[in-house]
């Protein structure tokens, strides 16, 4: 089975993981979909620093996914100095079968988002500004920018249509 990487990534709060859900929901069953949040916090309860156990585990759950599921969706915030190298080897890992996408949001539009979802009890505007890195791109080929004027519908359509 030839597999498919989908990569979502964004600031807290832009809409990775409704778009991520909602693509597994698209694709069916046997989609993998690996949340940074999941796997960094749920499982492991570490911190989001350099070399932090997720890194490694992250990498390998996205890894198995290749030939035992067609569609493997990878989602979380992933900065680019953290996060880049692991993505960029699993680029290459997939063997360029891969779509990058990024939310490149405006601050105001992120915090719109976030007070519209169910989390927004847990942090607000002021820890999404303390996380906030704005144009965190990967810089790589086929990197999609996610906008502002972009509806969760549009993004999902846009999405399911590349693949």
């Amino acid at each position: 089975m030839e597999s498919t990487l989908i990569i979502i990534r964004g600031n807290s709060g832009s809409g990775k993981t409704t778009t991520a859900k909602r693509l597994q929901h698209h694709f069916g069953r046997g989609t993998l979909l690996v949340s940074q949040d999941v796997v960094r916090r749920d499982m492991l309860k570490v911190q989001d620093r350099d070399g932090n156990l997720s890194i490694d585990l992250i990498r390998q759950i996205t890894e198995y996914g290749k030939g035992k599921s067609e569609v493997v969706i990878l989602e979380g915030i992933f900065s680019e100095q953290r996060y880049g190298d692991m993505i960029r080897e699993l680029i290459r890992f997939y063997n360029g079968k891969a779509h990058t996408y990024y939310y490149d949001l405006s601050f105001q539009e992120t915090v719109r988002r976030h007070d519209s979802r169910s989390k927004r009890s847990e942090f607000g505007e002021d820890s999404l500004r303390d996380w906030w890195t704005p144009g965190d791109h990967l810089c790589v080929d086929g990197e999609v920018f996610l906008t502002d004027e972009m509806t969760q519908d549009e993004i999902v359509e846009l999405i399911t249509k590349q693949i």
